[in-house]
């Protein structure tokens, strides 16, 4: 068990949180929530040992295992994707290093009686129990396996981890943490980069194989499938529901609704009693009355209600402009990049209103083929955009492309144009950037507050095809839902890309898996694709056995 005891932290004089304990068990599962700034993120990083509270404490066994996986990684070295996964299994290597210089020198000493050579017995019999405790296990199979379950293949592995993105570096050092088998393993947005296919994948390794895991996440679908407790930061305190997240909305909202009835009540008595001190004050016969209730509100405790994130994201794209009734048609496109085909003979025709999903393992030709619909890239076949469509285009990499020395408000202006120009500051509001907000750098924003500012330029003009490439990435969940409900409420076509499946349920009607060099058309939602697939692969792995 590891317990956190009291503990609380500072920063200018202002309490981020105060007096927190709680416990985690073996087989926890605990999803960490709160506003952004609530301190989720530093309460990973205490425990973990990075940071230091101003006060309290963590306890662990001596012996435990604790590993973090940030937001954001910097694997920066000559190492090969499987050396750099193996040094997972640096501490054992080590360990087994020392041994063979301790047995070395045992070989070679005559001194069998003195001191040192009995210390050397110990130190290489307190070693052996160490490493022999951890079984006879492949240490190679196990790094392979894992490697593969993030959705590296086997000839990325000697491949060195310079040539990767930071997505992938970060599913690198995911794997190192599997890998130490942790007592308890600490995540801080792990989904952000994964495909559909390898959060599957780690929902459930992280539910049948890890011991315990405090997860940080806005993909609803991963922490409902994972987690079975919840515990909220909020208001400098934390309070700990032993359920799964859809479950503790519903707590939650009990509780605020109880402490509201309760602060109402108290108000009430409060305006009563000063009703009478008021009334009274000054009359004999009342004085020890009036005194009475006067020491009791001084030392009345005020009764607080927690906080409701009141900020509100007002999305509705502008009406769409009418377009030919096949915005896209595509007729056998392939494309290969030297001799690597990334895909062949994909043919499928989009309709007018659609609202579609490319889904499919990284590497499989997604943004391919978004860049083929888009006319920036060459490619076999026939490729066609319909009469009158007007594309407008959201990358997967769109937050980081924003010019970090402008201010939010410079980067909508810079590129505004017409009469929207007077309205920029409505428009800036609307996505939650009002006053200081403004003059902020964009250097200094969030990851969401990048991506809602990315987002605005789709509404800079009508656009009667919308095509979105991972748009929830740092988004929050309520910020998720809103641009949900406005790209359903959209009237154009769209085309999503996206490993969110709480995002794309109910949204989409039609799917296009990307994998073994083709596209296949699903005439179903994403729910239906998902469950049908994960039947497929069960049957599958029972043929193979």
């Amino acid at each position: 068990m590891i317990s956190i005891d009291g503990l609380g932290v500072e920063f200018g004089g202002t309490s981020l949180f105060k007096e927190v304990s709680f416990a985690v068990n073996e087989k926890d599962r605990i999803a960490l929530m709160g506003k952004n700034g609530a301190g989720k993120s530093t309460l990973l990083k205490i425990l973990a040992g990075i940071k230091q509270p101003n006060y309290g404490r963590v306890s662990a066994p001596e012996d435990a295992i604790i590993a973090y996986l940030p937001q954001h990684i910097n694997i920066e070295n000559n190492r090969s994707v499987f050396e750099e996964a193996s040094q997972a299994f640096g501490e054992l290597n080590a360990m087994k290093k020392e041994m063979d210089e301790l047995n070395g020198q045992l070989e070679t000493r005559t001194d069998y009686e003195s001191q040192e050579y009995y210390d050397i017995i110990e130190k290489v019999s307190t070693l052996s129990e160490k490493v022999y405790s951890l079984g006879d296990i492949n240490f190679d199979a196990e790094v392979e396996k894992i490697l593969i379950g993030l959705g590296f293949v086997r000839t990325d592995f000697a491949r060195p981890t310079s040539e990767y993105s930071g997505g992938w570096r970060m599913r690198i050092e995911l794997a190192k943490i599997l890998l130490q088998n942790p007592d308890l393993i600490l995540l801080d947005e792990p989904t952000n980069h994964l495909d559909i296919e390898s959060v599957q994948w780690l929902e459930d390794f992280l539910i049948n194989s890890a011991k315990a895991v405090i997860v940080i996440s806005h993909d609803r679908a991963f922490i409902d499938t994972i987690t079975t407790r919840t515990i909220e930061v909020t208001m400098g305190r934390i309070y700990d529901y032993k359920v799964n997240y859809s479950q503790y909305l519903v707590l939650r909202q009990e509780r605020r609704e109880q402490q509201q009835k309760a602060f109402d009540e108290q108000q009430k008595m409060i305006a009563e009693n000063q009703l009478f001190i008021e009334r009274f004050r000054g009359t004999y016969s009342k004085t020890n009355q009036v005194q009475s209730r006067v020491r009791m509100l001084e030392k009345l405790k005020i009764l607080e209600i927690d906080e409701v994130d009141s900020s509100h994201l007002r999305l509705r794209f502008p009406p769409a402009p009418r377009s030919g009734n096949y915005p896209v048609i595509a007729e056998n496109v392939s494309k290969s990049y030297d001799k690597h085909l990334v895909f062949s003979e994909a043919s499928f025709t989009i309709s007018r209103g659609e609202k579609i999903a490319f889904v499919g393992k990284n590497g499989e030709g997604k943004s391919t083929m978004i860049k083929a619909i888009m006319g920036e890239i060459e490619h076999g076949g026939k490729l066609n955009l319909g009469h009158n469509t007007m594309v407008g285009y959201f990358a997967q990499n769109e937050a980081s492309l924003l010019d970090e020395s402008l201010t939010v408000f410079q980067t909508i202006d810079d590129i505004a144009k017409g009469e929207i120009r007077t309205k920029i500051k409505d428009l800036l509001g609307a996505f939650m950037f009002g006053g200081e907000d403004l003059d902020k750098k964009v250097r200094v924003l969030s990851g969401g507050e990048r991506t809602r500012l990315a987002m605005i330029k789709l509404l800079l003009e009508p656009y009667n095809l919308l095509i979105l490439d991972e748009p929830t990435n740092h988004l929050d969940i309520r910020t998720k839902d809103i641009l949900k409900q406005a790209l359903m409420n959209y009237d154009g076509t769209l085309i999503l890309v996206s490993h969110d499946r709480d995002f794309l349920d109910g949204m989409v009607s039609k799917v296009y898996e990307f994998g073994n060099k083709r596209v296949k058309e699903h005439l179903e939602g994403i729910k239906e694709f998902l469950t049908r697939k994960k039947m497929e692969s069960l049957r599958e792995l029972e043929a193979r056995k």
